[in-house]
């Protein structure tokens, strides 16, 4: 089942697992062995490549997706089905003998998520078959990290036909081995210090992931802001105000968010300023609804910048 062929050309390709999200937005941060109220469940698709892909498509990009395969289940046919009602190039492979991966995010009013996610072999392992067809004539591909080792053909293949990656590296900074593994392939990297295992001063990260070869990296500090980076040039955004409702899909939001501006050839900073207005307005509604663009685009017109 297809919401288009793979052939049709899109200008950002974004490749990673498919599941079935479910968001419980609580009251306060549930406590160990005890309990809280809920406030709100929505149902999402996920994960972040596919957010992604919706907030561009969203505002008038051409984004596809290419992902896992989904067992031939329930979940994997609601799957289908918002993929094809959103008007999406993808092709969603059904697979017997799996089944649909889901994962839990509960939200609270602090900005913290805390997620429960299934993330088996036997389901990444369908990437290693995934057809890159789309990814041909593209402009962007976009990555996570924690889809392994999978995600390093389509980056030396964007790579070969001059496209951009841009890389989710999340915390994972700190691990060497994948550093020098993934950052010279991509030309955006995004990583994040708002996570429990993050450490070191944020100017310091920037320049360790630059000099490992990537050559933008978009550091993401929470209700901090963030600091990107590219070569010499240093772009520092504080967040602005906003009351946090839901924070789920925020860094995912900013990636669209810097993602367009890319697009466009907008200078770095102006990047920054439309990739930190769209995750401060994320976190400003619940679900994973798509962030209005002009709206994105007036709160980064008046953030201030250092």
């Amino acid at each position: 089942m297809s919401a288009a062929g793979l052939s049709d050309h899109v200008d950002v390709m974004c490749f990673g697992m498919l599941c079935q999200g479910y968001l419980l937005v609580v009251e306060s941060p549930p406590v160990h062995n005890g309990g809280t109220v809920i406030r709100e469940v929505r149902e999402y698709l996920g994960d972040d490549a596919t957010i992604i892909a919706m907030l561009l498509h969203g505002w008038g990009v051409s984004s596809g997706i290419v992902g896992t395969a989904v067992g031939d289940d329930e979940s994997g046919r609601k799957i289908a089905r918002w993929i094809e009602k959103a008007g999406i190039p993808a092709h969603v492979r059904f697979v017997p003998d799996i089944k649909t991966e889901f994962e839990v995010c509960v939200s609270d009013p602090t900005g913290a998520r805390t997620y429960f996610w299934q993330r088996s072999p036997q389901v990444l392992d369908t990437l290693r078959t995934a057809d890159l067809t789309m990814l041909r004539g593209a402009k962007m591909l976009y990555v996570d990290w924690y889809d392994g080792d999978h995600i390093l053909l389509p980056m030396g293949q964007a790579r070969a036909q001059g496209s951009d990656v841009y890389l989710n590296l999340e915390s994972r900074y700190q691990d060497a081995a994948l550093l020098n593994r993934l950052a010279p392939l991509a030309g955006i990297c995004q990583v994040s210090m708002d996570e429990p295992e993050a450490v070191g001063a944020v100017e310091d990260v920037a320049s360790l992931v630059h000099a490992a070869g990537c050559g933008t990296v978009a550091v993401t500090m929470g209700s901090a802001g963030c600091l990107v980076a590219r070569g010499d040039e240093r772009v520092r955004l504080p967040a602005p105000a906003v009351e946090v409702i839901d924070a789920t899909g925020a860094g995912a939001s900013f990636s669209a968010g810097f993602i367009y501006a890319h697009l466009q050839g907008w200078p770095l900073e102006a990047c920054a300023r439309l990739a930190t207005a769209t995750a401060s307005l994320k976190c400003g509604v619940i679900g994973l609804g798509s962030v209005n663009l002009s709206d994105a685009q007036s709160l980064a017109a008046n953030l201030s910048v250092r």
